[in-house]
């Protein structure tokens, strides 16, 4: 974490400011004289924050070989800590001469490599301490055709006429997915913000959001459609309104129909990439997730990760009418961090998918491999929001609050590791929630009110 925190303040804007107010080395002035600006102590203290982390890295290694531990990870340590000494001399030298976009880029390139080799020997260590070799599923246990008989449960509808009204309006609103709905509108609004800043039209903002909440609910309930008979083999969705019969199928299907027709038009009003994009977004989650991807590839969730990044393109869409890099950016971030948060909850209802027949990662890979990738996914989410905060946009609230809830998100996942309990999932569940509403949060923040 230490060695992510350098990262993620050497891409702001703000670290770049700081050390144009000390352009000597190491200090300020003469190389020895102690700065006489804010920015310059916010220099000289990045300077010896990377002096004790850099201890710390080779602290790190050195452990790594008194304990003997595996080639792999040892290797992992060695380009860190050769990496480190480089990365300190590239930042000499873009901090008295001021360097170039491309200096630039390489240091930050170099900080993510020597953030990687961390991470990857962190997973190996975990997979060699707390992983069982002997954690392979049967290869065909998901494609066996006799699953298990539907759940014939059914909830206690009340007949009152005002209690049973009650009773359809929720169901119907939970054919919606509302939990999904304030985390990608959530993406929608990071994105518009960082477009867009504090000139942002509240017309297009409420139009977008609008349309984005009436696609993931149209999305939400033909999932809800397409998986009905499979929602009832599952204890944690036998309850749901179209498998116990409360909404009924045609009823369903035009209820999704008059979303989606809502949404689409509301993004029109903003443009008609934004349209588009929406109208992707619901074809992906309704059809290609659900009818191909989450039935019959172990990478569903991997690829299926694309449809809670598209509202980053909306947002960005409905502001600029284009697709631009920070758009892709945030895409980027948010696809990468579906994994490492979904895989936690796949291994706390494992066995609940092997019995609706669905191929995730810990049925037909173990759950020593998920953990595995759960790292592997968090890492790669760490470096996309560290390259994120290159954004002029984005400052320290971004990056303080990112790496303060990035080491909470680490450690839940640790834990996971060694607990490797239904509760230790959830617990990780969670903190991957927090991970990205704060992060999300963090970007409105930044960009509308700093």
């Amino acid at each position: 974490m230490g060695v992510y925190l350098l990262l993620a303040v050497g891409a702001t804007t703000a670290i770049t400011d700081a050390t144009a107010a000390c352009t000597a080395w190491p200090v300020c002035g003469d190389g020895w004289t102690l700065p006489t600006t804010t920015d310059g102590y916010v220099a000289v203290g990045h300077r010896l924050v990377a002096f004790v982390v850099g201890v710390l890295v080779v602290a790190t290694a050195v452990v790594g070989w008194r304990r003997g531990e595996s080639r792999r990870v040892r290797a992992a340590l060695g380009v860190s800590v050769l990496l480190y000494p480089v990365q300190s001399a590239l930042g000499a030298v873009v901090a008295t001469t001021g360097g170039t976009i491309a200096l630039s880029a390489l240091h930050l390139v170099v900080a993510m490599v020597i953030f990687a080799g961390l991470v990857a020997a962190l997973a190996w260590t975990l997979e060699a301490r707390t992983g069982d070799p002997d954690d392979v599923p049967d290869s065909t246990a998901t494609l066996e055709p006799d699953l298990p008989p539907a759940d014939d449960r059914q909830p206690n509808v009340p007949t009152d006429p005002v209690a049973r009204a009650k009773a359809t309006a929720a169901a119907y609103f939970r054919l919606t997915k509302p939990r999904l709905m304030w985390l990608l509108c959530l993406v929608a609004s990071a994105a518009m913000a960082l477009a867009g800043g504090p000139g942002l039209d509240p017309q297009t903002v409420l139009a977008t959001l609008g349309g984005g909440a009436l696609s993931i609910g149209a999305s939400g309930t033909f999932n809800h459609v397409l998986e009905r008979d499979i929602d009832r083999r599952m204890n944690r969705t036998s309850d749901r309104p179209l498998a116990t019969d409360l909404v009924p199928v045609r009823n369903a299907i035009a209820f999704g129909v008059l979303l989606a027709a809502v949404s689409l038009a509301l993004f029109a009003t903003v443009n008609l990439l934004a349209a588009a994009l929406g109208l992707a977004a619901i074809l992906f989650y309704s059809v290609v997730y659900t009818l191909i991807l989450k039935p019959n590839t172990v990478q569903n969730t991997v690829i299926g990760g694309a449809a809670g990044a598209l509202p980053a393109l909306i947002g960005w869409a409905a502001v600029t009418g284009e697709i631009g890099l920070g758009g892709l950016a945030l895409a980027t971030l948010i696809f990468l961090w579906t994994p490492a948060h979904f895989y936690n909850l796949a291994l706390a209802y494992k066995d609940d998918y092997e019995r609706g027949g669905f191929p995730m990662m810990p049925v037909v890979r173990g759950e020593t491999t998920t953990r595995r990738h759960i790292l592997w996914y968090l890492g790669a989410t760490f470096v996309a929001a560290g390259a994120l905060a290159a954004s002029e946009a984005l400052g320290w609230v971004y990056v303080l609050s990112g790496v303060a809830v990035s080491a909470v998100f680490l450690w839940a996942v640790v834990r996971l590791h060694y607990e490797q309990t239904e509760s230790a999932a959830f617990r990780a569940f969670h903190a991957s929630n927090a991970y990205l509403g704060v992060t999300l949060l963090a970007i409105v923040v930044d960009t509308l009110a700093i």
